[in-house]
């Protein structure tokens, strides 16, 4: 107790006065203000003759600015609130003990109080605290001390109780929010599954109708057609539905952007659930739309598609085949919109036209190659180079791969358009033959490594320009929906 010390010099030793008291009467009282012995050896201040009392028994010392007795080793203890000590400050009245069975000690300090202020003043909060409210085996503590202790102790328990309730309804409520949480949790979960499960129930009726639209397309038969046109109306409906129910579900969340919410609304166009979508999947589209900003080409294809009235024939064809307008981006990425590309000769021959079909892929859907074949020129007796031919026949067989292996997902039937739907198929075909598990997410999480670089960027060019196409000028381009605009 350093600031103690340092402050002893300074004040002035308060009087102590001890009484002897034996069979209930005082016989002697003496005041000090020094030091000074207790015991049966004559040389000590205090000398009592009772064979109780240890020939040097204690010492009275004034150090520290307290008074202090400490039992010197006595045979029968120095007792003080019925405790043996060793060492202890003595307060304002205290009585004590030499031996169980000894003499009784009466000692004052008629100036404690004053005494108390003092090592207050002069102690720091850590000394104050420690002899306050410090236990000590080998220190007994005074009755001030002890009144103070046990102060401290009943306003202690009286906290206790206090924050125990405070604290016993924290738990209460962070239990009642964790579990409102875990409830919240369970509950947007389940939700989301029964959203998911209409989804891919919508994706399994596509896939049950496409061959009803594929054979009423080829037969022009009447009865299909109407079936065609109920089919169009209940799916209209559960579209609608789901739509709602994401709403209401919000899917989206408060702090979802514009841009991601085009791309979640284009990914469920294109036939995958937005609730299960790949992590780095919005990223990655972002990134790519960079890629589209980098360069003119996208605006150049679509004013060209404008200009050449292009862009309604492929909404109506697509649309009579149950197909989304935004496939309206495969052929942009194929050819700009030239009718007149050609392409590089491969082993499968030259691809020509907006669609970009190969010889032997365009004959198949009713496309006759001209004399020009196998030279990469323009033939305009080439059914290829044929906008509205060519056209139809692309929706055709996006048709095909739509409602046989893709299982509806038209991120699928891109990747097969261009890498060929055979050593696509031969992927799908190792997943489970429904729209669930045979979708552009599980390839894309599974067989990433396998998809060849050119095809990864061809899916994603075109998913991208059909984000972009939704509001150009929220990406950054001088132009307008060329679907909507084609609808005016």
């Amino acid at each position: 107790m350093q600031n103690i010390k340092n402050s002893e010099k300074l004040s002035k030793v308060p009087p102590l006065t001890i009484s002897l008291e034996k069979e209930g009467r005082q016989i002697l009282q003496r005041s000090f203000l020094k030091s000074f012995l207790i015991g049966r050896d004559p040389e000590c201040e205090i000398c009592i003759d009772d064979p109780a009392v240890s020939r040097m028994h204690a010492k009275v010392v004034f150090k520290d600015q307290r008074w202090h007795i400490q039992d010197l080793g006595s045979s029968n203890g120095t007792i003080i609130n019925n405790k043996k000590i060793d060492h202890f400050y003595l307060g304002q009245d205290t009585r004590l003990r030499l031996g169980a069975l000894g003499v009784w000690l009466h000692i004052t300090i008629p100036d404690m109080v004053d005494q108390e202020k003092t090592i207050i003043a002069a102690a720091s909060p850590a000394d104050y605290q420690k002899h306050y409210f410090s236990a000590s085996d080998d220190v007994a503590p005074g009755e001030h001390t002890l009144m103070m202790r046990k102060a401290f102790s009943q306003v202690q328990q009286k906290q206790k109780k206090k924050y125990y309730l405070i604290i016993g309804s924290v738990i209460l409520l962070l239990m009642v929010t964790g579990a409102y949480a875990v409830y919240q949790h369970l509950a947007i979960r389940k939700q989301k599954a029964l959203a998911e499960n209409i989804f891919y129930n919508m994706k399994a009726l596509d896939v049950e109708f496409a061959k009803i639209i594929i054979n009423a397309m080829a037969t022009g038969n009447i009865g299909n057609q109407k079936k065609i046109e109920q089919f169009r109306n209940q799916r209209r409906q559960m579209e609608q539905s789901y739509n709602q129910f994401i709403d209401t579900l919000k899917v989206y969340g408060k702090g979802i952007s514009d841009k991601e919410r085009i791309i979640l609304k284009i990914a469920r166009i294109f036939g995958e659930c937005e609730i299960n979508m790949p992590d780095g999947f919005v990223e990655e589209v972002l990134n790519y739309i960079n890629k589209w900003r980098a360069t003119g080409r996208l605006e150049r294809a679509v004013r060209r598609a404008h200009i050449n009235g292009y862009t309604p024939k492929v909404i109506e064809t697509m649309e009579a085949y149950g197909l989304a307008p935004q496939f309206f981006y495969l052929a942009l990425q194929e050819s700009n919109y030239n009718v007149n590309a050609c392409g590089p000769k491969t082993r499968f021959g030259i691809a020509k036209g907006a669609w970009q079909f190969i010889p032997s892929t365009g004959a198949q859907y009713g496309l006759r190659p001209g004399p020009l074949v196998d030279l990469p020129k323009p033939d305009d007796k080439d059914d290829r180079h044929h906008f509205g031919r060519s056209t139809l026949a692309a929706a055709r067989y996006i048709k095909n791969i739509y409602t046989t292996e893709a299982q509806a997902s038209g991120l699928l039937v891109i990747a097969s358009y261009n890498w060929g739907e055979r050593r696509v198929n031969e992927l799908i075909r190792s997943l489970p033959e429904n729209p669930r598990e045979r979708n552009f997410w599980n390839i894309l999480t599974n067989y990433k490594d396998q998809i060849p670089k050119q095809t990864y960027d061809y899916v994603f060019y075109i998913f991208s320009a059909a984000v972009i196409g939704e509001n150009p000028r929220l990406f950054g381009f001088n132009f307008d929906n060329p679907l909507r605009l084609a609808e005016k």
